[in-house]
């Protein structure tokens, strides 16, 4: 994510600021155009600095200090783009229920920058009931004393559920080790189940389909077989050469989403890493003269191969520096070959909605992208 600033005293502040540390002014994110605002009080709504042609109010989740994002004063919704999307949320009146609910909250916002940044289509389930995107945030039924399964985090047709219990730091460590997983965080979880979001989206009616196939395998593969294989088996010994994650290795489906996270992993920090102009040259014998200077903006780059050539040094410096500090590496995953043109095909896929043209209305995107081969293509069985 990019470096934010007040406009009113230049003093840096974060995505997640709802007041300037420097001058005081209240703070709010205006998302369609992509910055963090200064804000000065125009009866019951806001001018904001960084777009002064509109007035804003903020998202009703404010009020629980949940959401920072503002809504155009004209708008007739009470909720933030982002907060548009949730169907259903734990019982505030319980504290640690809000404490856990605002932490996923603020993971959640750092997706839909990175998704709205790459101009990708969302609906939500008022504009598509059936298939529309929506996120149910879940308490475990023994958390509350109560009979009946436990909350398992997944994507079902658009609607991603999300066991609040991974807001709980121990708790997540917990099942970061019993699961064998290097890496485990909210946002991660965002990422990987968005992912199996946008297949259905940009992949499962697309002629990109076979191209699909010849890579990630083949998703007809009944879905629940595969997994409890996985469970019951692990993954292959050499799975690193071939996939991102040993959970990738369980079905077509995990290695898209897995892939998909990954590609948001790498797009969000490269822009971090552009907002500093880093230069990085790892001082090795016969290595390159020249440093790679990371001056560009990773949302907008069209071609992949830069984003592979400025992410791969980056990597080896951030991991060095990381176990410098007694920490395991930040990155700890392997781009092979194969992983590469895995990931280079979820940045053709991105880009080639993309170029279906700013000014349609995402419904019109999802209208175009699912339409052509849909009668040609067998829906999956899982």
């Amino acid at each position: 994510m990019k470096i934010f600033q007040c406009q009113a005293c230049d003093q840096p502040i974060s995505f997640e600021s709802t007041h300037c540390e420097s001058c005081q002014r209240r703070l709010g994110y205006v998302c369609d155009i992509h910055e963090m605002s200064a804000l000065e009080p125009v009866g019951q709504v806001w001018h904001a600095y960084a777009n002064p042609a509109r007035r804003y109010r903020f998202c009703a989740n404010a009020h629980y200090d949940a959401c920072n994002w503002l809504v155009p004063e004209d708008s007739p919704n009470r909720y933030c783009v982002t907060c548009r999307h949730n169907h259903v949320v734990p019982d505030l009146s319980i504290a640690w229920n809000l404490t856990r609910w605002r932490q996923i909250e603020a993971a959640k916002h750092r997706l839909f920058y990175s998704l709205l940044r790459l101009d990708l289509p969302l609906m939500t389930r008022d504009e598509n009931p059936a298939t529309g995107l929506a996120f149910d945030f879940l308490v475990d039924p023994s958390e509350s004393y109560q009979i009946g399964p436990p909350v398992l985090t997944g994507h079902r047709s658009g609607l991603i559920t999300l066991n609040i219990a991974e807001a709980d730091d121990v708790e997540r460590e917990r099942r970061r080790m019993l699961f064998g997983e290097y890496y485990r965080t909210l946002l991660g979880h965002f990422r990987h189940e968005i992912g199996h979001y946008f297949w259905n989206v940009l992949v499962r009616f697309d002629q990109s389909l076979w191209t699909f196939r010849s890579l990630f395998g083949d998703e007809r593969l009944n879905y629940s077989g595969a997994l409890q294989r996985h469970y019951a088996q692990g993954a292959p010994a050499d799975w690193e050469e071939s996939y991102v994650s040993a959970y990738a290795t369980a079905h077509p489906w995990e290695d898209f989403a897995e892939t998909w996270a990954q590609y948001l992993h790498i797009v969000d920090t490269l822009e971090t890493a552009s907002t500093f102009e880093m230069h990085v040259r790892p001082r090795l014998r016969h290595g390159p003269a020249e440093p790679v200077v990371i001056d560009f903006d990773p949302y907008r780059t069209t071609d992949f191969s830069k984003i592979v050539e400025a992410w791969l040094p980056l990597t080896y410096a951030v991991n060095s520096l990381s176990r410098s500090m007694g920490q395991p590496a930040l990155f700890p995953f392997k781009l092979t070959p194969a992983v590469i043109a895995k990931l280079s095909f979820v940045h053709e896929r991105i880009e080639t909605v993309r170029s279906m043209g700013s000014s349609d209305s995402d419904a019109d995107i999802l209208k175009a992208v699912i339409t052509g081969l849909r009668q040609k293509v067998a829906a999956p069985n899982a």
